[in-house]
């Protein structure tokens, strides 16, 4: 009975505090399902405006002055009239759209009227200052910048993708640079922060050697490593470190070439040069093997090519063939940069077997004088490759001449309409590798590494 009474007091007490509070329960269970709800799909909202800095400290090999920094810095700080696209075309940046005239010697770019400075100020024409030789400017009005060329070059587009800088380096990017430090003309370190928010920051240190690198990392001087070609350190992999990743891409901006010197007094033979072209390997550890002189992702088609797809038997007949298969056999100097090295002592084993014999030299650069030199070369964007293999230039380091390959390079940096070109350069890479002055190699795999 006692038992009962207390019950009934008990639940009257309960039903007594519950009208008295239930306002106040409500309020707190609504209160606490809210915040629940927030700190289960907020957080990641609401993080990154809290007023904290989230940092990292990447490391990159070269020695680089302001004007020569790396896109993947300066892309994060500014913008060009135009920006690449991953496939090679032209796509729109701070200008909303461009017009071609006279004959392909005037560009008239029309910008876009809400892109400010990341001091506040609005862009207009009158930022523009690109630095070209034989170009008259006009500035029109405030949205419009009109570059008269002397002469038609196709690639200019390509051209005018390079970010748009204010003194003091102040671009239009999602980044600013916060600070910047120097020895002599060559740049130390630069530290990025967001320019809205100032929340991350991105500090770039630079190195001299891959190996430096890899040190600073190790010793956690830095976060991250960007595009390295190794990533062996001391007999290890750095993968195997803790809280280590490595993430592996291809570097399509660089070439590993083996050029001729087409002036030698045997490797001027057309024949032996293509001999020595069937004997290379049809794969790379090192890199993505490439045949041709362009990127896989260029505009430009690569069917039909002449591969050079390893085969001894006709690199054998060619040898024979050639004007100087009356020694007994061939001997050459491979001069070679360091970090090819590998490669080089591949192909010299190779070689050997169809009776060709290789010293190889180690060397820090191109060499002035060669018989062979194993290197690379930046592939552009724009598929004028004028520059490298036309007879008049100082960079044609192969002392390549040959009057078809001249007037095709002449006509795709002088032709605007994208079909013809496509057309030239298809021709182009055809009359190139059935005349070889170099054996195009691999694109090489690069990797970052990044400290969890």
């Amino acid at each position: 009975m006692i038992f009962l009474q207390r019950r009934r007091l008990y639940v009257w007490l309960f039903r007594a505090y519950i009208k008295k509070w239930r306002k106040t329960i409500l309020l707190s269970f609504v209160i606490g399902l809210v915040v629940f709800f927030i700190l289960r799909f907020g957080v990641n909202y609401f993080v990154p405006l809290l007023p904290f800095t989230q940092q990292k400290t990447i490391g990159v090999v070269g020695a680089y002055t302001v004007d020569t920094l790396p896109y993947s810095i300066l892309g994060k700080v500014s913008e060009g009239l135009t920006t690449v696209a991953s496939d090679d075309t032209i796509k729109p940046g701070i200008a909303k759209s461009w017009e071609i005239k006279n004959s392909g010697k005037t560009y008239i770019f029309h910008l876009k009227d809400n892109i400010y400075f990341n001091d506040g100020k609005k862009l207009t024409s009158d930022e523009i200052k690109y630095d070209f030789l034989d170009v008259s400017v006009e500035r029109p009005n405030k949205y419009t910048i009109i570059f008269n060329l002397k002469t038609v070059y196709s690639p200019f587009l390509v051209t005018v993708s390079r970010p748009v800088f204010k003194n003091g380096f102040v671009g239009v990017g999602s980044y600013r640079v916060s600070s910047i430090n120097l020895n002599g003309n060559f740049v130390e370190s630069i530290s990025l922060v967001t320019a809205k928010s100032g929340s991350n920051e991105i500090s770039y240190q630079f190195y001299p050697t891959q190996e430096s690198l890899k040190t600073a990392l190790v010793l956690g001087d830095i976060s991250e490593v960007s595009k390295v070609t190794d990533v062996n350190y001391h007999n290890e992999i750095l993968s195997s470190f803790p809280n280590t990743k490595v993430t592996k891409s291809t570097d399509y901006s660089q070439l590993v070439t083996l050029f001729y010197n087409t002036t030698d007094k045997d490797l001027s033979d057309k024949r032996l040069r293509e001999a020595l072209s069937y004997t290379i390997p049809d794969s790379f550890s090192e890199g993505q093997r490439n045949y041709g002189p362009f990127s896989p992702s260029s505009w430009v088609s690569q069917n039909g090519l002449t591969t050079y797809s390893q085969d001894f038997d006709h690199a054998k007949r060619l040898l024979k063939a050639s004007s100087s298969s009356s020694s007994a056999s061939f001997s050459f100097v491979l001069d070679t940069l360091p970090q090819y090295d590998l490669v080089a002592n591949q192909i010299k084993t190779i070689w050997k077997t169809v009776g060709v014999n290789v010293t190889i030299l180690e060397v820090d650069s191109i060499p002035a004088n060669f018989q062979l030199f194993l290197g690379d070369f930046y592939v552009p964007s724009d598929p004028d490759q004028y520059s490298i293999w036309h007879s008049s230039q100082t960079n044609n380091i192969t002392n390549y001449k040959n009057l078809r390959i001249d007037k095709l390079l002449e006509d795709g940096r002088q032709t605007i309409a994208m079909d013809q070109r496509i057309k030239i350069y298809e021709d182009f890479q055809k009359y190139l590798l059935d005349d070889p002055p170099a054996i195009f190699l691999y694109f090489p795999y690069i990797f970052e590494v990044t400290k969890k």
